[in-house]
């Protein structure tokens, strides 16, 4: 099984949303696809004269913000992925975490930081992907959970989508998590598109980290993917369509 996330980057650009929406509809196993869309939310919420507010690539999830966000993911990009892939003969289904209890979290505890109505992913309900996916439907997960008490949540999309491959993996399935966005891999130089890395090992990428060649957003989506081969999954890989198609782009290693 493939599990592949597609980034704001992607979904704002028309072409290359297109190219990864044709090299998903192409795939010839069973695949699951996330995707986020923080872009085009942050638009939405200036439309509506209000402020995004990120922390450290977090967006920080009023009472207000939720129910924009909540419209945004669930509601106008994930419907219009949808509608995109049946258009290529791709039988896809959208979800959101409330939908058959796809994506269960709990509310992120305030810290440092108050982020709101953001969520932490507790459980993914691989049993209702895996009987979709049998009977020849394709998910599209969207980055709004729910807490079981009545209560959306706004959850990371790089997280959803490791703890989707993670949950399939526990079902003796083997699965690749592929993480789609503009850039063709993890890149050394972010100015330069051919400095990537081809691949990353707990090692380097602790040497890389204290470098400061790999920081920002890349941090967590790098810890995910770790955390995902730790919990079983077969393989990551983080890259550009052209990258993935390729099978280049950067490869995730515990070795």
């Amino acid at each position: 099984m493939i599990v592949l996330k597609v980034g704001g980057n992607v979904i704002n650009n028309p072409a290359t949303l297109h190219e990864g929406l044709d090299y998903f509809s192409g795939l010839l196993e069973p695949a699951v696809l996330v995707h986020g869309g923080g872009r085009r939310a942050s638009q939405v919420i200036t439309e509506m004269g209000r402020e995004p507010v990120m922390v450290d690539g977090r967006r920080v999830t009023d009472r207000a913000t939720l129910e924009i966000v909540t419209m945004v993911y669930a509601g106008l990009l994930n419907k219009d992925l949808v509608a995109q892939l049946q258009s290529r003969g791709t039988n896809a289904i959208g979800l959101s975490g409330a939908d058959g209890n796809a994506v269960l979290a709990e509310k992120r505890p305030v810290g440092a930081i108050d982020y709101g109505f953001a969520g932490d992913v507790t459980a993914v309900n691989a049993s209702l992907l895996d009987a979709l996916l049998r009977l020849g439907l394709r998910p599209v997960i969207c980055p709004i959970t729910h807490d079981r008490r009545g209560q959306l949540l706004n959850t990371n999309a790089d997280t959803i989508a490791n703890e989707t491959a993670t949950a399939l993996a526990r079902l003796e399935h083997p699965v690749n998590l592929q993480y789609c966005f503009e850039l063709p891999g993890v890149l050394t130089d972010v100015n330069d598109p051919g400095s990537v890395i081809p691949v990353l090992t707990p090692e380097t990428y602790a040497e890389y980290r204290s470098s400061g060649k790999i920081a920002g957003g890349m941090v967590p989506k790098l810890d995910n993917a770790f955390a995902a081969l730790r919990a079983g999954v077969r393989e990551v890989a983080i890259g550009n369509i052209a990258a993935l198609r390729a099978g280049g782009g950067t490869r995730i290693r515990l070795a």
